[in-house]
Parts: structure tokens; sequence; C-alpha cells
């Protein structure tokens, strides 16, 4: 594993973080609404957000999640599924009439969180699972995205996966974030990559970025969106999180005490278990009303899809306070620059 020089947090985990550094990168413009919220589906819900999205022959696509409840009343009943919308300009979009996944048995509590990829003629989409016996990240495919094939559910503790758009050294390639109890401080977690022939059986399982090698994380990080390829390298985001035991209740919990940020960096192109550069300061950080005093859990920004177009744009769509889709848009250029070039 080759980790950028110098690139070291400061911290042990929990202990504070120079609020400093928490600035949106100039390069950075946010939509002024949501693309998404619970208002735009046409079933119940009350919280729609961590949304895996693409890009296929000029239509947009997106399966989100959607928690049931009643968001004026800021309850929830305990029922996940995800939903399916499409949209001819990535902004506005049309929710379809029904969920269009959910798994529910004796072992299975519920599925949430999918990240979308199309490759090799299928879409695949990764997503967390909760069992009665830890939680899972899970793999299916479909042609249609009406009907799914499961692929693989992982042992317990892992989640957060996101495949590569494409194979790499003839092998799929996934970013995952398993969750250790033992060999770790706590709740401080890192970004491993495993690979496969067939989308079934995983392995080559190898560290690519530890906590500990983001200036802005005090406790854990994990993968975002599927990778952009650039002549540079992977193109990556993921998010970061610190943790402050002074801050209070954001939200509709008792008290939410992280904030989640989100993170930029290069993977090698032949060998994407390789940091080859890295932002030393959050790409995209909670502002305004929308991400510091609306929703579930306010301060939480989670990037869950990046696409590139045609004009060097790219789109990231992330979830805000565990409420709502939003959509930030910066050029590819500036955010290669930011990964390579000192930030001041």
């Amino acid at each position: 594993m080759a980790q950028p020089t110098g690139m070291f947090s400061p911290y042990k985990p929990n202990e504070t973080v120079d609020d400093s550094i928490f600035k949106t990168a100039d390069c950075i413009t946010r939509h002024p609404e949501p693309v998404l919220s619970y208002k735009d589906v046409p079933y119940r819900s009350a919280l729609t957000f961590n949304a895996g999205v693409l890009k296929l022959n000029g239509k947009y696509i997106m399966i989100f999640r959607n928690d049931v409840g009643d968001f004026e009343a800021q309850k929830l009943d305990g029922v996940t599924n995800l939903g399916l919308a499409f949209s001819d300009d990535g902004i506005k979009w049309n929710v379809e009439p029904e969920p269009c996944f959910a798994l529910k048995d004796d072992e299975i509590m519920r599925v949430y969180d999918p990240r979308i990829t199309y490759i090799d003629g299928e879409y695949c989409m990764c997503f967390a699972v909760d069992t009665r016996h830890g939680v899972c990240g899970g793999m299916a495919v479909s042609k249609d995205l009406k009907n799914f094939e499961i692929k693989s559910i992982s042992a317990p503790e892992n989640r957060n996966m996101v495949l590569f758009p494409e194979k790499v050294n003839g092998n799929y390639v996934r970013l995952e974030r398993p969750m250790p109890v033992y060999s770790r401080d706590g709740d401080y977690f890192d970004i491993w990559l495993s690979e496969s022939p067939d989308l079934v059986y995983w392995g080559k399982s190898r560290l690519v970025m530890g906590a500990e090698n983001v200036p802005f994380c005090n406790t854990k990080i994990g993968p975002g969106a599927p990778p952009i390829k650039t002549d540079k390298g992977w193109l990556t985001i993921f998010h970061a999180v610190d943790f402050d035991a002074s801050r209070g209740k954001n939200g509709w919990e008792k008290a939410w005490r992280k904030r989640y940020t989100i993170g930029v960096c290069l993977l090698d192109l032949n060998d994407p278990s390789k940091v080859i550069g890295m932002s030393k300061k959050p790409l995209i950080v909670p502002e305004g009303y929308l991400e510091t005093e609306f929703g579930y859990r306010c301060n939480a920004l989670f990037p869950c899809g990046m696409l590139l177009e045609e004009d060097g744009t790219v789109k990231i769509y992330y979830s805000a306070s565990d409420a709502v889709v939003r959509l930030a848009t910066a050029k590819v250029d500036d955010l290669i620059a930011l990964c390579t070039e000192p930030r001041v």
C-alpha cells in the first residue's frame, strides 16, 4: 500500500479536530435545492438519501434509500426499501410508483444505502444488509432494474461497498469498509479493496487508506461513490467522520455528535489499492440550513454518486442530514488538482 507523503491525521481517536480546515473547496458549486426529498416519492416516505446514481444512454438513473415514516412528526416506522427514479437532466427526478428492491426474512431485517454501476451489460447494485448476526455488504445484478439476482452477501461486519465501472487486470474491483472491533480503537474504520472474477467470490483484500491517513478525520472513513477513470488515476470520493463529545442534539435523536464530510483522492489506475494523491482538506463540509439545521442527523454529508459529463463537469450526489439528496458540481481538472497540489 502506498500512502500520500505526509498524510497522517494529527488526532487520536475522538480527539477534537481543528475547525479551521473545515471549509468547502472553492471549486464546488451546490445546487440550491435538494434534488430528491420525501415530497417527491409517490408512496410512504420520510427520508430519501444515500442514493446511487449513474448515467446511461443520456438518461440519469437513481436508486435511493427510502426510510418510511412521517417527516413532519419526526417519526420512523422501522421500514426501509429502495426506490427507483429517472431524470433527463440529473436535477429533476421522476420516482417510479413502487419501490424497486427490498429484502426481509427470518435473518435479514432490511437492505439500504445502494450504489449502482453499469458493467458488462448489467446494472450492479451494492447495498448494506442488516441481519440478526451483523451488518453485511450485498451485491445484486439486474438487466431491467426490476428483477435482481443476488450475487453475494459478505460476512459481517462490512458495508459501504462500491464497484469500479470496469474490470482492472481482468477482475472486478470494489472498495469496502470492514468494521473491525478488536484490532482498532472502537469506531475507527478504514477503506479496503477486494477483487473478484465473477462478483461472487471475493478476495485479494488489502488496505487502501487508513483513517489515520486523513487529516480531517478522528474516527472513521468509508467509500462514497464508484470511482471515475481519468488519465491521472481513479478519481474517488469518500466520507470522513470527526467526533466531538461537546456537540448537542443536531437532529431527531437525543444527541448527534459526529460530523460527516466528503473527501477526494486519486487511486492508481493499474493498482487502485494505491493512493497516489489526496486533498489535505475536505472537499465538501456541512454548510447552510439544509446541512446543519435540517433533517434526521445534521452535519452529515454522505457522498453516493459521481458522474463525469462530456464538458468535464463532475456531478456529485450526496445525502444531507440523512434526509435528502443534494447535488454539487465541479470541474474534473479542479478535483484532480486538489489531490495533487498543496492546498492552503
